[in-house]
């Protein structure tokens, strides 16, 4: 009889623990997805195991365990990546009391999706190789097809990264939604391009180590590389450039649905906002801080962003870039 009590503790106790945990897709650079998991871990108890992806493998890996999911949440990526996920019926609708806070431009009407901060495009230089090099850094889309920065810039694929796919509809915007002349683009931008990497980040990185003069991502990326003390300089693309809202989802059918809301609450308030802040973001949220060396919104000049276009025009761009461009290096 003891042992049949012990055996049902011990499952019990296994249960329990089972329970009290919430799987987590991020795309979140890793220190800070850890930094953020890991605090809330402490507050509530509930053990996060979370996995770093880019926002397109993310999305894949979703449409791949449909009818399976291995995750319950989506925190960070592309809002862009959301919508799609939305369109898939990847993601379920949650309102969190505590999405008052975000202004309704940023957040899905239906609720299955929320921003957290905004992310513009812009160049990243090394500084440092600039000299070697006897070249200067890009201020803009034009400057940086000229023949000079042949090989020297890095950029990540569209197809894996929602970061690029931005750069792709950026650039459309920019020409009119003339698609011809944007690809006509692109194509020459390749000449630049010395590879595609999988992350959006990735190219910063190899920036501020010198492996490559120049790369192509998010402002907030690059900053965080300057405030840890790379020689580098960061520009904005004075035509105009794209941004990213960087969002959060629950994912449809999700084992831990009840502890995935718990974390999606907790992200949205004070703490983490104040957390997010320090990653050189632009929080949406009214309560969060702004970090005095991040970039504001009306500090650049920005394209004027249709996100459901773009959504529903991703594969056919990904498509065309992928004949075009991506296939012919």
């Amino acid at each position: 009889m003891k042992k049949v009590l012990l055996l049902v503790f011990v499952s019990l106790f296994v249960i329990v623990g089972l329970a009290n945990s919430v799987g987590v897709y991020t795309t979140l650079e890793e220190p800070l997805a850890k930094a953020l998991f890991d605090e809330f871990q402490r507050e509530t108890g509930i053990k996060v195991n979370w996995v770093r992806l880019s926002g397109g493998e993310a999305e894949a890996r979703m449409e791949a365990e449909k009818n399976n999911p291995q995750a319950s949440i989506w925190v960070g990526g592309v809002g862009l990546n959301h919508i799609s996920a939305k369109i898939k019926g990847l993601t379920t609708p949650y309102r969190s009391r505590f999405a008052v806070n975000t202004p309704e431009q940023y957040r899905d009407p239906e609720n299955y999706w929320i921003g957290l901060y905004l992310g513009p495009l812009g160049f990243v230089t090394n500084l440092d190789r600039a000299k070697e090099l006897g070249i200067e850094a890009p201020k803009g889309w034009l400057d940086i097809l000229d023949s000079k920065y042949r090989g020297m810039v890095r950029v990540a694929n569209p197809n894996t990264s929602g970061t690029a796919y931005n750069l792709v509809t950026t650039i459309n915007y920019l020409f009119g939604m003339d698609e011809d002349a944007a690809f006509m683009y692109l194509e020459l931008l390749d000449k630049n391009i010395d590879q595609y990497t999988r992350s959006g980040s990735a190219g910063g990185k190899s920036v501020a180590i010198g492996e490559i003069p120049i790369a192509i991502g998010y402002g907030h990326d690059l900053v965080k590389l300057k405030a840890e003390g790379a020689n580098v300089a960061i520009t904005i693309p004075r035509e105009g450039t794209g941004f990213e809202i960087a969002s959060m989802s629950l994912i449809k059918n999700g084992p831990d649905p009840v502890n995935a809301k718990r974390l999606y609450d907790w992200v949205l308030q004070q703490k983490a906002q104040a957390m997010i802040a320090e990653w050189y973001v632009i929080p949406v949220s009214k309560i969060a801080p702004k970090n005095p060396l991040s970039f504001s919104l009306d500090e650049i000049k920005t394209v004027d962003q249709d996100y459901v276009w773009d959504a529903d025009n991703k594969q056919r761009l990904l498509d065309r870039w992928t004949k075009e461009i991506g296939a012919v290096r």
